[in-house]
């Protein structure tokens, strides 16, 4: 069954969705690219943990493909990178999309995937935002010079969705709109816990220009 179809700068209340839910995997995917002759669509995910003053206190807490730190769950083969405190483990590289048609894509429809352990969430942790980035030359697979020309107006059908790992219940999507321009990053949203110790998941859909060092300068102005 399908999750709760969110829009943009919407709030679902994962707790009360899935009363004791305690590790979210967040899936994310995307259309590829209708040209077969590319270039290819190549989006990663990231997440920055923060803290009250809206940054992270430790490199660390900026969980993305190329993080230092990384380590293997239990039944994979590749190595995930993770924050400081092990709440959040990041997304194994993909790249291209598409609608379950490749033999490399995961079985579950999802191009990349995370997963949220709230339980481990340190207590100075406030919010967990997730970005999506375009990667282009020449950090992208193939050396394609095309790509430095890519922005989120060429990518349809981009989505985060959220479900109770323990469960594979989908409880909530968000499908980025259309009207993005030249935009190559987008803060897909965040998870926050409530004064009631409520987490809950916004939608933000922000576009930016300046790919993943736009986040970072955003939010690890310390570093």
């Amino acid at each position: 069954m399908s999750g709760f179809n969110l829009s943009k700068g919407t709030s679902f209340n994962l707790s009360k969705a899935a009363p004791g839910l305690s590790v979210a995997y967040v899936g994310l995917g995307w259309d590829a690219n209708d040209d077969p002759n590319g270039p290819i669509f190549d989006l990663d995910v990231s997440a920055f943990c923060l803290g009250e003053n809206g940054q992270i206190s430790e490199m660390t807490d900026f969980v993305f493909y190329g993080s230092e730190q990384k380590t293997l769950l239990d039944g994979e083969d590749e190595e995930r990178p993770y924050s400081t405190d092990s709440s959040v483990y990041g997304a194994i590289d993909e790249i291209g999309g598409g609608e379950g048609e490749d033999e490399d894509e995961d079985e579950d429809g999802d191009e990349e995937d995370m997963r949220i352990y709230f339980e481990r969430v340190a207590n100075h942790i406030k919010e967990i935002v997730v970005v999506v980035t375009i990667t282009k030359f020449p950090h992208d697979e193939e050396k394609d010079k095309r790509t430095l020309d890519l922005d989120m107006s060429q990518v349809k059908g981009c989505y985060a969705r959220i479900i109770d790992d323990a469960t594979g219940t989908e409880l909530c999507t968000y499908t980025l709109s259309d009207d993005f321009g030249k935009e190559d990053a987008v803060e897909i949203g965040k998870f926050s816990k409530d004064s009631s110790g409520e987490w809950n998941f916004k939608a933000i859909g922000e576009g930016y220009e300046g790919g993943v060092m736009t986040f970072i300068k955003k939010y690890a102005k310390n570093f």
